[in-house]
């Protein structure tokens, strides 16, 4: 900021003019038995700590990339089979001296931040639940808090305040309530529990705490994001309707209490899967001529809510997104305005939601920049058809959904975009569209320059103000994680972890995804303007022979494809098209053998790789339904 050209010289800064030089100053390989890497790295004083897939931490030195030293916690392999959306971790957090990390499978690790030794871990979910840790720790004033994922598999949703120092549990904040029956953990949930009807409490409710947490130190106030209620047909949970109070929520909390001082329900009585769980924005903006501090967030349901946070208050609402469940949000209550039809679970007809469960965002980190004002938003495109499960009405899911083909002219039927949004008119500035599903997490920087990655495993810069594209670059390996920058001995350098996607080498055989590179590599890479490394040539890697010939009545591939939704989807991709971290099942290896495949989808064989059994869910039948279905699709997809 403000250096002239010499000075600009001498310390290596790039901004909007100069940003097309980057070149790689380093880079490291993380291995090929890894899997999604979605964690942003954490700089400290010259020392980079990254955390990777089966919550392992890595300490380089950020100039330079040497390894200092790493951290396995030794997750077991077939606690794989409990996280939602594959086995990741997106950050580590630091204070006085120590590195904290949320294990998989459910510990809070403190490690010495200059040697990587374990200094004490806690367990902070109950390993007879189904539930999960993906998300990154947060600290404040000596407290380190962690959520958990797990609202697919039945989990009661809350967040656990722990004392930095020593590891202690210091309190718990449950986000719905439990059985009446027994005393409330927290004053919140008495009042909660008459927003629900029916016995929630056995199938856990939902509303896991399992990403989004932001402080204003100001204010002193923790704000934390829910997930969608479990199960997600609302007829199943709580039969008579209700908000079902705290799912798909914006809550401020006390942070040394947990007290609640205020909350927002972004989806009331949710069924769709719209988690509030995105990442949330503190911003000073100017609304009707009057500066105020506000929170945003750019929510799965495809609305973009900023909220004065120290009250509450809701200032707009407004679609960012194409958007079939609500039309608006009534300001005068700030409920959203509901297409009669779109409680699927209430008319019994299937309804086709924009955006799908995927949500318009998720995890993937937004970017404010407070010059001009502008929110970058990683936004995805794309619909479902949902119904309640005749297949399983009680079920994991109790729904069935499939990729709907309705679209925007232009883009494919799911895609994703890049949006400049302007929060204060509620408006796009410019945006750019992606091919693929998903793309990465966003990097504003000072020198007004956007970074994004995409899964195709390009890092691209784009001009913040116009959204011209001023330098790209291939990293070889997907990228979903969002890029950051930092000063290292006057040089400013942008880094990135890579390898969300691709081809994953599993049993002797290699899978490839349709839209990402066919490559194996998960990598940390870093340029700035003074860069030499060359990454290698990345190996070719051999396409599966063609697929099986197609089999079995309408019927059997129509199950197949209800199935498939409902067990496989999660993972693999809607209706099939996969740009994610797991393989794309139509290059499967195993597609034409009917017992093979029946070995992983229901006996489990991979199931110490984090691929679940559904012996419990489905019969040798059922899986080869699926496997009509994939060996349909896979002929139909060139």
């Amino acid at each position: 900021k403000g250096l002239d050209v010499a000075e600009r010289g001498r310390f290596q800064v790039f901004d909007a003019a100069d940003v097309g030089e980057l070149k790689l100053a380093w880079y490291v390989d993380l291995g090929a038995g890894e899997r999604g890497q979605e964690s942003t790295p954490l700089i400290v004083d010259g020392a980079m700590y990254v955390t990777t897939s089966w919550s392992r931490v890595i300490a380089l030195e950020a100039g330079t990339g040497k390894v200092l030293w790493r951290y396995d916690p030794k997750v077991p392999g077939d606690w794989g089979v409990n996280a939602c959306c594959d086995v990741v971790n997106r950050g580590a957090a630091l204070w006085e001296g120590k590195v904290y990390v949320g294990t998989l499978e459910g510990r809070l690790v403190a490690l010495d931040a200059k040697n990587g030794q374990l200094l004490w871990q806690t367990p902070v979910i109950d390993r007879a639940e189904r539930a999960s840790i993906t998300g990154a720790p947060r600290v404040i004033k000596g407290r380190v808090f962690i959520g958990s994922a797990g609202g697919e598999f039945g989990i009661r949703g809350r967040l656990t305040a722990v004392d930095a120092a020593t590891g202690a549990i210091l309190w718990r904040f449950f986000t719905v309530p439990g059985n009446p029956a027994v005393q409330p953990e927290n004053l919140h949930l008495p009042a909660a529990a008459q927003t629900w009807t029916g016995q929630w409490w056995t199938r856990g409710g939902g509303g896991t705490v399992w990403d989004a947490m932001s402080y204003d130190p100001a204010l002193d106030l923790l704000y934390i994001g829910t997930g969608n209620g479990s199960p997600w047909p609302q007829s199943v949970r709580s039969p008579k309707g209700g908000d079902n109070l705290f799912v798909s929520s914006i809550l401020a909390l006390r942070a040394e209490t947990g007290e609640v001082v205020w909350h927002y329900q972004t989806t009331p009585g949710d069924e769709w899967g719209f988690d509030a769980a995105s990442q949330m924005v503190l911003a000073e903006m100017f609304i009707a001529g009057n500066l105020r501090s506000v929170l945003i967030q750019a929510a799965a349901n495809g609305f973009i809510y900023v909220i004065d946070r120290a009250t509450g208050v809701l200032l707009s609402a407004t679609p960012y997104v194409p958007t079939t469940w609500a039309a608006s949000v009534d300001m005068a209550t700030g409920r959203p305005l509901e297409n009669p039809g779109a409680r699927y679970s209430k008319t019994l007809k299937p309804f086709t939601a924009k955006p799908g469960p995927k949500g318009a965002h998720s995890w993937h980190p937004m970017a404010f920049n407070p010059r001009n004002g502008f929110l970058y938003i990683p936004a995805m495109l794309n619909s479902a058809e949902l119904a309640v499960s005749k297949l399983q009405p009680v079920g994991r899911y109790a729904l069935s959904t499939g990729t709907d083909v309705s679209h925007e002219p232009g883009t494919p039927p799911d895609s994703s975009r890049l949006i400049a949004w302007d929060p204060a008119k509620g408006k796009v500035v410019w945006s750019v569209d992606h091919e693929t599903p998903v793309a990465s997490g966003v990097l504003s920087t000072a020198g007004s320059v956007v970074f994004q990655g995409s899964t195709q495993g390009t890092l691209e810069a784009f001009q913040a103000d116009t959204g011209k594209s001023l330098w790209r670059t291939d990293t070889g390996a997907s990228i979903t994680a969002a890029p950051v920058t930092y000063e290292v001995n006057g040089t400013q350098m942008v880094a990135v972890v890579a390898g969300s996607g691709g081809a994953t080498l599993l049993e002797g055989g290699v899978e490839t995804a349709k839209y990402v590179p066919a490559t194996n590599t998960r990598r940390l890479l870093a340029y700035s303007l003074k860069g030499t490394a060359q990454l290698p040539i990345a190996p070719t890697s051999a396409l599966q022979p063609s697929p099986p010939a197609r089999f079995g009545t309408p019927a059997q591939v129509a199950k197949g494809k209800a199935l498939y939704a409902e067990y496989c989807a999660r993972c693999h991709g809607g209706d099939t098209i996969n740009a994610g971290p797991l393989k794309d099942l139509k290059h499967s290896s195993r597609l034409g053998d009917s017992k093979q495949w029946g070995l992983v989808v229901h006996a489990g064989l991979l199931g110490a790789s984090g691929m679940p059994g559904f012996m419990a869910e489905l019969n040798a039948a059922d899986a080869d339904s699926i496997r009509a279905y994939v060996i349909d699709r896979a002929v139909a997809i060139p």
